[in-house]
């Protein structure tokens, strides 16, 4: 991987964490921005680069969370930025819906070449993945003429009225924001880990979604199936083998559009383009966003061209969908990724971390599952001795970490998850470095 650095990638606490600028920006912000704005660090970023966040006091912090997923590319990546600024001295807008622009077709183009399924495509772009998914969920009804849609346990799929019936998990994205949108039904996910049958296959796991699907919808009333290929929030969930492929098939046996939300796992993240080519899937719609333009705002839905074009003209879009500056981030990070190689380098990524924290793994009993994808990979704690979820353990760890300057973080339906989503440019020193930060944490607190 040939990347260059312009902040020395090291790790350093400069004093008081968080440092008095920090703590007058908190206390500025108290003052002005809503309460249910939270945040993961207590300290405000100057300046990011590779693996490096700089806060306002000088710190500087290993990133382990690259904006949630977002700046695989690195978060001030050079070929970006000069992209943005070159498209943002054109022009910054002009609605795609009232005069259209050139890379907004390339970067459609792009995505139909890439995105997994041998089939005719078309592309339409959006803000946020809640947007995309929203989306996709319209297109699916028009094009069935059908209203209900599966997602599954564990799913996080936005935070639109829509995409809240979608997610999962209540608090704190549901929670006093109903009602929530009707024909919304939730299926059993494939969590290896947490199967009351060890033994269970996928194919099993789906069959077992099927038959639920079958007796409380029917296949013949089913608009859509919505699901991440590795779940995020809900715990980097990776579903056995073969639970996806059935689920595929079963849907096109009863004419369900099958929607694979790739906005987490997309853009070389899971050690692949998207994560559906893990297992050979071809989904009927890709719901993209995250990693796909280098922190600009964007995000997108791929799929087959009879689903896309069933919609009337005017019902998709949206005034800054597809915003020309983002795209040409967008299409200079696609770029990026493809000449470094950068799904080559989750992989690498992966392999390093499943040999740091297997081993660890069986010596720490509290440390029950060790799983993940590319550089889309967790760890799951749990009370020694058996799979009680220890929520507590797992906020202590992620502090320590915290406090020795590496940012790592949790999720989970249980809360008892660390996930990990270093940027993909980060180097292998700063890397183990970061993991030995959260390895000797982990020791710490167990």
């Amino acid at each position: 991987m040939d990347v260059t650095y312009r902040i020395e990638q090291k790790r350093q606490i400069t004093g008081a964490f968080p440092g008095p600028k920090s703590q007058a920006l908190s206390a500025r912000r108290a003052k002005a921005v809503a309460a249910g704005v939270a945040s993961s660090l207590p300290v405000y970023a100057a300046d990011v680069d590779g693996g490096i966040i700089v806060d306002v006091d000088g710190n500087q912090l290993i990133d382990l969370g690259s904006g949630i997923a977002v700046t695989s590319v690195g978060a001030s990546n050079p070929a970006v930025a000069k992209a943005v600024a070159e498209q943002a001295a054109r022009f910054t807008h002009t609605c795609f819906m009232v005069a259209p622009y050139e890379n907004y077709i390339e970067l459609a183009e792009k995505l139909a070449a890439i995105t997994p399924g041998h089939f005719e495509k078309r592309a339409v772009f959006f803000n946020s993945g809640a947007e995309a998914v929203e989306n996709a969920i319209k297109v699916a009804r028009v094009a069935t003429g059908r209203q209900a849609v599966v997602a599954f346990d564990h799913a996080y799929h936005g935070r639109t009225n829509l995409t809240m019936g979608l997610t999962a998990k209540a608090a704190p994205y549901k929670r006093g924001f109903g009602p929530l949108a009707p024909e919304i039904y939730r299926m059993p996910m494939s969590y290896p880990y947490r199967e009351e049958n060890p033994n269970i296959s996928g194919k099993e796991a789906a069959e077992r979604a099927i038959l639920a699907m079958e007796k409380q919808i029917g296949g013949d009333q089913i608009a859509a199936i919505i699901i991440e290929p590795i779940q995020g929030e809900g715990g980097f969930i990776v579903p056995a083998t073969g639970f996806l492929p059935r689920l595929v098939e079963w849907a096109k046996e009863n004419g369900i559009v099958f929607v694979a939300d790739e906005v987490q796992a997309g853009f070389a993240r899971a050690g692949a383009w998207f994560a559906s080519e893990i297992e050979g899937i071809e989904p009927d719609l890709v719901t993209v966003a995250k990693g796909i333009a280098g922190g600009m705002p964007l995000s997108g839905l791929i799929g087959r061209a009879e689903l896309l074009d069933s919609v009337h003209g005017g019902g998709l879009g949206g005034t800054y969908g597809g915003n020309p500056v983002a795209v040409a981030a967008a299409l200079e990070s696609i770029k990026f990724m493809e000449e470094q190689d950068l799904a080559g380098r989750a992989r690498e990524i992966e392999e390093q971390f499943f040999n740091r924290f297997g081993a660890l793994q069986k010596e720490i009993s509290a440390l029950g599952d060790v799983r993940g994808r590319g550089a889309m990979v967790a760890l799951e704690f749990v009370k020694a001795g058996g799979k009680e979820p220890d929520a507590d353990l797992t906020k202590k760890i992620a502090a320590e970490c915290l406090a020795q300057g590496v940012l790592i973080l949790t999720c989970g339906t249980y809360g008892n998850v660390v996930r990990l989503l270093p940027p993909l440019v980060i180097g292998d020193a700063l890397l183990s470095e970061a993991f030995d930060v959260l390895e000797a944490a982990i020791r710490k607190h167990v």
